[in-house]
């Protein structure tokens, strides 16, 4: 049974925003490619930064630059957040199937937000260019707070902006860190496979109370209880 005891109407769904309510990996590893070419390096395969762009602008960085002296990390971060800046939406959209959850949440006056591992500076223009920053009930942006994910706290501050309790709440995320801080948070978690995971990494083993495949699977679930 799912550890979770909410109505059948939700008070909240929070989503993880890379890999999860949007698709920003088109933008974020064209922004890669674009630095490895700059740095003379290869680029990497399509499927190989895919599944890095959960771990941020760090996780790319660690899979094309491996060895990489860490005094120049710095530099190289700086200049692929200014490549990242330049194109932030120009692939970047919602995964399909997630603006009728949205839009059928908002009639239900059901409150959702974004709690996000991604800093502030790329979060709200990226929300805002897709016209969801204004619709969000809450924004919880990777330095928002002095914790992130897996931290419980980003979820929990997310859920005090809304008041909303986390055991009649849903956190939905495509990495175990998002799993780990829902349950530390209390809320019901849902780990989803259409996103940005890593080879090796099994989300059913992650102890998510369900776990689905495809964003249209994800509305039904949480259409289900509202």
């Amino acid at each position: 049974m799912p550890r979770w005891s909410a109505p059948a109407i939700p008070a909240a769904v929070l989503f993880d925003l890379d890999g999860t309510l949007l698709d920003t990996a088109p933008d974020m590893v064209a922004a890669l490619n674009e630095l490895c070419r700059l740095q003379s390096v290869p680029v990497l395969a399509w499927e190989t930064a895919r599944a890095q762009v959960s771990n941020g602008t760090l996780g790319l960085l660690r899979a094309a630059f491996p060895g990489t002296d860490p005094s120049r990390r710095p530099d190289l971060q700086q200049q692929f957040q200014q490549l990242y800046a330049a194109r932030l939406v120009s692939e970047t959209r919602l995964f399909p199937d997630m603006e009728p959850l949205l839009s059928r949440l908002e009639q239900q006056r059901i409150h959702w937000g974004v709690v996000t591992n991604k800093p502030r500076q790329f979060t709200e223009p990226l929300l805002a260019a897709l016209g969801l920053l204004e619709r969000a009930a809450c924004t919880v942006s990777g330095d928002t707070l002095a914790e992130r994910k897996p931290h419980p706290r980003p979820i929990l501050y997310a859920l005090e902006q809304i008041a909303a309790l986390p055991e009649h709440s849903i956190y939905v995320g495509d990495a175990r860190r998002d799993i780990e801080s829902g349950r530390a948070a209390g809320t019901a978690t849902i780990a989803v496979r259409y996103g940005y995971i890593e080879p090796g990494q099994d989300p059913d083993a992650w102890d998510a109370d369900f776990v689905v495949s495809t964003p249209g699977e994800l509305s039904q679930l949480i259409l289900g209880y509202s």
